[in-house]
C-alpha cells in the first residue's frame, strides 16, 4: 500500500508520526513497519515529540535526507532537545501545498485529548490542519471547520492515558488544495490501512 502510494506521485509524501518513548518504554520500531519507512521516499517527515532517543532523531533525518524537511517538536518525555544541542519548540507551523499545517505534542492540552480544547490551540494558531501527539481511534477527525491529525504511537508505546496500545503511524499525500491521509496500524502483527480524503 504503501509503495502504491508513492509509486502515485501524488504531489508531497509527508510521514507523521510520534511517541517512540525509545528506549525507556519499548525497544525498537516494529520490523513490519521498519520495512516500510525506506529512505528518500518521503519529502517531509513530522513528529509530534517523545522520540527521546538521539538516534532515533537521527533516523528520521535519514528518512528525508536531512534536518530541514524534519518537523519536530517536543514532547513531555523529550530529551533530544540537550542531547541534540538543539532547542525544539512545543509547537510548530508549516506550509505543505494550500494547507497551513499546526503541530502539537498534545501534553499542554486539558482535558488530554479534547477536540474542544484542541479547537481552541488550531484557532490560535490559524492552521487548517492539527498535529497531534495523542491516539484516538478515527486517527483523523474533522471537527469545528478543521482537521485534527492523531498519528499515535510509531511503537505502541503505553501511556499513563493508554497502558495498551497498537502501534501506528500516518502518511500524507498533499497535492495544492488536496490531502489523503493513510492510516498504518497494526493489529495482531498485521498492518491495517486506512483511507481519509479531504479538501480544503
Amino acid at each position: 500500500q504503501i509503495e502504491s502510494t508513492m509509486a502515485s506521485n501524488f504531489g508531497e509524501l509527508v510521514l507523521l508520526l510520534g511517541d517512540h518513548h525509545l528506549p525507556s518504554r519499548t525497544t525498537s520500531i516494529p520490523e513490519q513497519f521498519q520495512r516500510m519507512l525506506v529512505p528518500h521516499k518521503m519529502q517531509h517527515v513530522i513528529c509530534t515529540g517523545n522520540i527521546e532517543s538521539p538516534q532515533e532523531y537521527e533516523r528520521l533525518r535519514e528518512l528525508v535526507g536531512g534536518g530541514s524537511n524534519v518537523h519536530c517538536v517536543a514532547g513531555e518525555y523529550d530529551f533530544v532537545q540537550q542531547q541534540q544541542h538543539q532547542q525544539l519548540d512545543d509547537k510548530k507551523v508549516i506550509q505543505l501545498g494550500q494547507f497551513r499545517i499546526g503541530i502539537i505534542g498534545g501534553h499542554q492540552v486539558v482535558p488530554w485529548g479534547d477536540l474542544s480544547a484542541l479547537a481552541m490551540i488550531r484557532r490560535k494558531m490559524n492552521v487548517d490542519v492539527l498535529v497531534c501527539g495523542w491516539r484516538r481511534k478515527e486517527g483523523v477527525v474533522e471537527h469545528d471547520g478543521g482537521y485534527y491529525i492523531f498519528p499515535g504511537s510509531i511503537t505502541g508505546a503505553y501511556s499513563s492515558h493508554s497502558p495498551s496500545t497498537n502501534p501506528s503511524f500516518i502518511l500524507l499525500a498533499v497535492q495544492g488544495s488536496n490531502m489523503v491521509c493513510y492510516v498504518y496500524e497494526l493489529k495482531d502483527g498485521e498492518v491495517d490501512v486506512s483511507k481519509i480524503e479531504f479538501a480544503k
